[in-house]
This record gives structure tokens, sequence and C-alpha cells, in this order.
């Protein structure tokens, strides 16, 4: 596109972008890093070519591209962090992931004093996707039980249900009222799920949220409600890195918007597959209008 614009060739422009663009980072830029992010993209729709997105949230708010990984083995996270300076290894206070197994031990084996923080999204999709399956069950079942006109009250009830009660419509009120009218496992279901948002967003102590989500965990077991079962292993498994989250409300929100951005620029670019150029491309939409306007 861009040579089509400015009337050169193609050769011409990507000799430019390789005289003026760094194709790795250069750790000279940094002072610190502060928070760093670890994710992961598909560069195919539909396949699961994953590629790891390593990036960074300074102190002033500014996003920085470190890495683009080949793949999101645990081999391959370590050979990238152990590339990072000493200098800077010291000023990562936190890492964000999710859930990943190599990511997380990658981080344990060489950011030793950096605190790891399971992403607060990825914690929220776990226990809402319980319940997202217990609403599709109970569906199932109220289907084959209920009139056709009395079913059809119920239009309407996906959205409702993964919504927080504060943002629901009064039509959207008066589908969960229908629905849990007729399934009030349902219902409670429900309410468990909205305690437990509650908590993630009180301004609390790591302490004082661990003392809540037990007393959370108490009453889900009281309940004999079996949707949020793959939840409390996850809390289980993840128990600290999960509460870690409290400590300074730290997440990869800067993650998950950085990678909105780079399936606009992947559309944009009919698809980049030489990580060498997609590190570029993302390096100088980050930081070209800074580095190179005039």
């Amino acid at each position: 596109m861009l040579s089509i614009k400015e009337g050169v060739s193609y050769d011409c422009v990507l000799g430019a972008l390789e005289r003026q663009v760094d194709a790795q980072v250069n750790w000279s830029q940094y002072t610190q890093i502060g928070t760093l992010g670890l994710d992961e993209i598909a560069l195919k729709k539909g396949h699961r070519d994953f590629v790891v997105i390593v990036t960074a949230r300074m102190e002033n708010g500014r996003v920085a591209i470190l890495g683009v990984l080949a793949d999101r083995q645990k081999d391959t996270v370590v050979e990238f962090l152990r590339s990072i300076p000493e200098r800077l290894k010291k000023t990562i206070q936190t890492v964000c992931s999710d859930m990943y197994e190599g990511y997380i031990e990658a981080v344990r084996e060489e950011l030793k004093e950096s605190q790891i923080v399971i992403d607060r999204f990825h914690v929220t999709r776990n226990y809402r996707d319980g319940v997202d399956e217990f609403r599709k069950a109970e569906l199932r079942r109220l289907k084959d039980k209920l009139s056709e006109e009395e079913y059809k009250t119920l239009k309407g009830s996906l959205w409702a249900c993964r919504k927080k009660r504060e943002d629901l419509q009064a039509e959207e009120r008066k589908v969960l009222k229908q629905l849990f009218q007729h399934s009030p496992k349902l219902k409670l279901a429900y309410d468990l799920q909205e305690q437990l948002t509650k908590i993630f967003e009180q301004p609390i102590t790591k302490t004082a949220a661990k003392i809540k989500i037990q007393a959370w965990k108490k009453r889900v077991a009281a309940s004999e409600l079996k949707c949020f079962a793959a939840f409390l292993k996850t809390l289980e498994r993840w128990w600290e890195e999960i509460f870690s989250y409290f400590v300074e409300r730290r997440n990869s929100g800067f993650v998950e918007g950085f990678n909105n951005k780079l399936k606009v620029l992947k559309r944009r670019c009919y698809g980049i597959f030489n990580l060498k150029h997609l590190f570029q491309r993302i390096y100088l939409d980050l930081e070209g209008y800074r580095l190179f306007a005039v």
C-alpha cells in the first residue's frame, strides 16, 4: 500500500524499513520495564500456529513491544527472558499472564523476584463459562418441559445471564426473572457468580480477598452446584498467582488491548507471517509517529 501511495517500488520501502527499524528489541532504549505481559496470537485464522507477543507497560503508561516469539514453548520463553539484561530484570515488578503453564514456569525460573499475576480477565471467564454451560443445560431442559409460548419468554437470556446485575436493562431483568422462576438453581449460580465478581472489584487487601473467597467457596459447597467445579480446581492450582491481583490491581488489560490492535494490523497488511517483519511493523505502529513524524 505504501509503495503504491508514494509511487516507489516495494524493494525501496523494504530497504527503508530495514535501515530505520530494528528487527528486535534494542535494550539500550530502556531504563526500566515495570510490568511485563505475555500472551499469544494466531497468525492465521482457524490455525493454531501461535506466536507469543511480549510487551511491557512502563511507569508512564506507555506500552512497548519487546519480542515476538516463534512459539509458546517454555524453552522459547526462557530463552527470551534470559536475553533481558540483568539491570532491566531487576525493574520487572510484575508479570501478567494467562494460566498457560509454560509461561508461568519460565517466569518462575528466570524472573524469581517478579510477582506473577494471573490476569483477572481469564479468571473471570473461567467461572463465568461454568455458569454459562449450566444455563445452556437448563434451557435444553426447559425447552422439553415448557410449552412453546412459555419458552419464547426466555428469549434473550444468553446475554442477560452474561451481564452484571447492575448493567441489566429492564427487558433483560424481566427475562431473567422468568428464567429464574423456572430454574431456581440457575438463579443461585448467577447470584454466586455476581458475588465473586464483586469481591474482585472491591478495594481490599490480598488477605481480605482470601477470607472472602474462602467464605464464597463454602457457599458454593452448600449449594451443591457443579458448575463451579472447574473453577475451584483452577483456584486451587493458581491460588497465589490469582490473589496477587489484589496487591496492586495489575492485570493484562494492556495486553488484551494491544492484541486487538494486532488483529487490525494483520487485516490491514493481509497477514504478516515473517516474525522479523511483524516485530518491525508493530514497532512502527507503536513508535513511528514519535520517532519519525516531522
